[in-house]
């Protein structure tokens, strides 16, 4: 497999990449990241290969608290837009359903991760 550039948007300090990480080490990948909850700022969107958008407790659509957010979806949506590898974990996973045209919203039972109705 050749080198690849990733990138990881995270939102929660306590939301990191865990085990991905280390795949990323010993598969000699490069990395890097956006901390939103640092204040980051996105990278070009032609900086890396793949994408990994972490999780978060914040909704999909909680503009007003996380402004963020949407220029994250429109990041997203250039990431799938221009052919990058993307891959979402738990609100990563339910930003690109969003963006992509999918209905997100609160499930019936308090859940950690996401679910198909």
């Amino acid at each position: 497999m050749k080198t690849l550039h990733i990138h990881y948007l995270q939102h929660v300090s306590f939301e990191g990449l865990g085990y991905i990480e280390n795949w990323i080490s010993n598969n000699n990948h490069q990395l890097s990241g956006t901390k939103f909850f640092e204040g980051e700022v996105l990278p070009n969107n032609h900086s890396f290969d793949w994408l990994i958008v972490m999780g978060g407790p914040m909704g999909v659509n909680d503009y007003g608290k996380y402004p963020w957010l949407k220029p994250e979806k429109e990041f997203i949506r250039n990431a799938i837009e221009n052919d990058k590898t993307v891959i979402g974990i738990c609100l990563g996973a339910q930003l690109i359903a969003s963006v992509l045209g999918g209905k997100v919203f609160p499930g019936i039972q308090k859940e950690i991760g996401w679910v198909s109705y």
